[in-house]
């Protein structure tokens, strides 16, 4: 029977973060990932992982709170669901997918949701999983969809309308990020780097927020 655990204030300094193991580049995103991670608990923000050291784990939290351009209320959204390489084909995905949907459900909310796409993109769940479940696309743009699982008749979250603009006003190469993936302090200094020896202007924008996170004018992910 496989053991998962849930972060907590308590254990979260002792415990890994399954998406960022063992890499040493990745540290500082990781500490602050767990900073984020401290932050976002009073908000019901759930980091469920199997006991082991392996990518396997669920993240989630209400969509009121969530770091993402979506609306709804009393829907739970989930961030990501990630199962790697020897651990698949165990049910573990499917542990991990049922305890979040039997926990949304125990606390009264409406349904839950999650990002995906048309085609396979990465770092986002594979629709037909989803939709093997009954989740059904409830909002997209081009090829990012909004998938739901409706426990009720209440109304459906929805992208806001920031994001579908999919446009800035700006004529530069913008990144829109946030503490919420540990690789994304590293990439960003790569990219800051990379940008200066090769006189490429690129505009960070940092996502530290929810009202940023709810306003950024493009499908955003952390």
């Amino acid at each position: 029977m496989n053991e998962y655990i849930n972060l907590t204030l308590e254990n979260i300094d002792s415990e890994h973060l399954c998406c960022a193991i063992g890499d040493k580049k990745h540290q500082n995103g990781v500490d602050s990932k767990k900073e984020w991670i401290k932050s976002k608990l009073k908000d019901g923000h759930v980091f469920r992982k199997l006991n082991t050291r392996g990518k396997t784990f669920i993240e989630y939290e209400p969509i009121e709170t969530a770091w993402v351009p979506i609306n709804g209320k009393k829907y739970q959204y989930i961030y990501c669901l990630w199962v790697a390489g020897s651990f698949k084909g165990k049910g573990i995905a499917k542990e991990l997918l049922e305890y979040a949907i039997e926990d949304s459900k125990e606390k009264g909310m409406s349904g839950i949701c999650t990002l995906t796409s048309k085609k396979k993109k990465p770092f986002l769940g594979e629709k037909k999983f989803y939709l093997h479940y009954g989740f059904q696309v409830v909002d997209e743009i081009e090829d990012y969809e909004l998938l739901a699982l409706s426990f009720n008749n209440e109304e459906k979250p929805k992208f806001n309308d920031s994001a579908k603009q999919m446009k800035i006003e700006e004529d530069m190469f913008t990144i829109y990020y946030s503490p919420g993936c540990p690789y994304v302090e590293y990439e960003i200094k790569e990219l800051t780097e990379y940008s200066k020896e090769n006189h490429v202007p690129i505009h960070f924008v940092k996502i530290d927020t929810l009202e940023k996170a709810k306003e950024v004018p493009c499908v955003f992910q952390n």
